[in-house]
């Protein structure tokens, strides 16, 4: 009796432990689970069910019980660290804290959405049906199949591939097709890195001027220029990691203002001396983005009359944070054709059916590999500069998401290829993919 005893109360001192150990995980969890099921069911359309076998069908994140109410979502796990998330119209869906008042929250960009009567990529309309004689149809659907194959573990949802403008293939997943928004996560950095080539090429930012932040300007942080946080080279401290409490989960499960978290850390070292992906940066960024506004109704305008409304990417939000600023590193939402559309643009240099929208340069300065990156990065989108993808072109860049999102831009083929799912390398191979792609241009 007395060891059964004895047993017992290890056991409780264990689970005792064990709580105290990860009840402060538990905000982060319930956090994300409360605003993915409220982003998912306001903006994508798709239900409590798909989403909790699915999405939430993962290490810690099926720990969450989670329903919906009035426009939005609340979480929990196991009735601790309950989270709400609540949804706006023009913004998406905000993790809220205690302190919110949904009364006061009116940030709703205008936007001008004007019906095209033309085909994709330059309208809405149905693409033309065009044969390429160079295109192997066969091997092609056969390449973008064996992304869907062994759906267990490659998880693909979507998958476009557009030749000279022109959607060549495109294939669903039961419960998406064309028309679903489907988070991007850090694709939605590249958007944000447009904006400023966008203001760059209108003569109203300079890249290489230190960023514009009061705090920086009495230490060493008032040398680091927009160039520097574009490129991840600021020096600053920053912990990207997703498997427990760190800078990144706190900044998006946490924080009211997303803008601050990278603002407020230490220099580690000096701009250009290392190189550290951090999230933290481009919602920095999006701080510095409002600050060149008189108005925050004029940022709010911004992305979608000089970017995203102008290349007709109708799907597309980008979710804000309770103070109002767009989540840039994290939360942009648009349909697989439309993440094409903005594919497309970077292949055409910038052209939009005629107006340019930035210089063709900035393809070239997003491009150029930033210093320690190993060749892998260049200005908030991805390069293949140095092969990581040993069998596709070299001249290959991306904007990549969490979980296998991708746009690929792949100049020298005139290619653009949309993935989007729920695994990425190794469980999704992006070479292997790719070059079968590739492989039926001839």
């Amino acid at each position: 009796m007395k060891s059964l005893k004895r047993i017992l109360l290890i056991v409780l001192v264990i689970l005792a432990v064990l709580v105290y150990i990860n009840y402060p995980k538990l905000n982060i969890i319930s956090g994300f689970a409360a605003k993915n099921m409220a982003s998912n069911q306001f903006i994508a359309h798709r239900s409590l069910e798909t989403v909790t076998s699915n999405d939430h069908n993962v290490p810690m994140i099926k720990m969450a019980d989670v329903e919906l109410i009035e426009k939005g979502a609340a979480a929990t796990v196991y009735g601790l660290m309950e989270r709400e998330a609540i949804c706006k119209e023009g913004v998406g869906c905000i993790l809220i804290n205690d302190d919110f008042d949904p009364r006061t929250y009116d940030y709703t960009p205008n936007r001008i959405q004007n019906k095209s009567e033309v085909s994709f990529p330059f309208g809405n309309l149905e693409p033309k049906d065009t044969l390429f004689g160079n295109v192997d149809y066969k091997q092609l659907e056969k390449a973008i199949d064996g992304a869907f194959a062994n759906a267990e573990v490659q998880k693909t949802r979507t998958v476009l591939v557009a030749y000279k403008n022109h959607i060549i293939a495109e294939k669903y997943i039961d419960g998406f097709t064309k028309d679903t928004p489907i988070l991007g996560w850090s694709m939605t950095k590249s958007v944000l890195a447009t904006l400023f080539g966008i203001l760059d090429f209108e003569g109203k930012i300079d890249l290489d001027q230190p960023a514009p932040i009061a705090s920086w300007q009495d230490d060493e942080r008032k040398n680091i220029t927009l160039n520097h946080l574009l490129r991840m080279q600021s020096g600053l401290a920053w912990d990207e990691d997703y498997s427990g409490i760190s800078d990144v989960t706190r900044m998006l499960f946490l924080d009211a203002d997303m803008t601050l978290a990278q603002e407020k850390k230490e220099p580690l070292a000096r701009p250009t001396e290392i190189w550290n992906y951090s999230s933290g940066t481009s919602n920095l960024l999006s701080g510095i983005l409002r600050d060149l506004f008189e108005t925050h109704q004029e940022y709010l305008d911004f992305p979608y009359n000089a970017l995203i409304d102008k290349i007709g990417m109708r799907s597309m939000i980008i979710e804000a944070d309770m103070k109002g600023n767009f989540v840039g590193s994290s939360y942009g939402w648009a349909n697989t054709r439309d993440w094409a559309k903005f594919g497309i643009l970077y292949l055409n240099k910038g052209n939009w059916n005629g107006e340019q929208l930035f210089d063709s340069a900035w393809v070239d300065y997003v491009t150029t590999p930033t210093l320690h990156s190993n060749g892998t990065y260049g200005a908030h989108f991805w390069l293949n500069a140095e092969g990581k993808y040993p069998d596709v072109p070299r001249d290959l860049y991306s904007a990549n998401g969490y979980q296998g999102q991708h746009v690929f831009i792949i100049p020298s083929k005139d290619l653009v290829v949309v993935r989007t799912g729920l695994a990425e390398s190794p469980d999704f191979d992006v070479n292997g993919f790719l070059s079968e792609v590739i492989g039926a241009i001839n």
